[in-house]
């Protein structure tokens, strides 16, 4: 039986990883629901071999701050995961979920275009890319 992501570990206060198939899963099922709301340049990055913050990390745009409310209102109903721990928002630019084994980051265009995490991260495998 897996750890859900959203179980806490006391010792590191971070979500309890759980495998890195049942991580892709939830990273794809973020994926869909981010879709499904019209996020834009959704990016789905194999992390794991790079760092020990996650497995996977997706990014994604919000065009405006209705759309930010859209796509965290998507985030609370992604299949088998409990809402994540959350850090921005609309007024700033920026919006981060983690989920343990998967860090979600929804940018504004210029916010992206600043922080530049596809470029940081461009030595990690890209999985999936939604224009």
């Amino acid at each position: 039986m897996t750890t859900p992501a959203t179980e806490l570990n006391p010792t590191a206060r971070r979500p309890r990883r759980t495998t890195k198939q049942d991580a892709e899963r939830l990273a794809r099922a973020i994926v869909e629901q981010l879709d499904d709301r019209q996020a834009e340049a959704i990016v789905l990055l194999d992390v794991e071999p790079h760092t020990d913050l996650a497995d996977f990390f997706v990014i994604a745009s919000a065009t405006s701050r209705r759309q930010f409310g859209a796509l965290e209102d998507a985030l609370r109903h992604v299949p088998d995961a409990d809402f994540p721990r959350r850090e921005g928002g609309p007024e700033g630019g920026w919006l981060l979920c983690d989920y343990g084994s998967v860090v979600v980051h929804i940018f504004d265009r210029d916010t992206r275009d600043y922080y530049d995490l596809d470029g940081l991260w461009s030595q990690a495998d890209t999985l999936l890319r939604v224009e």
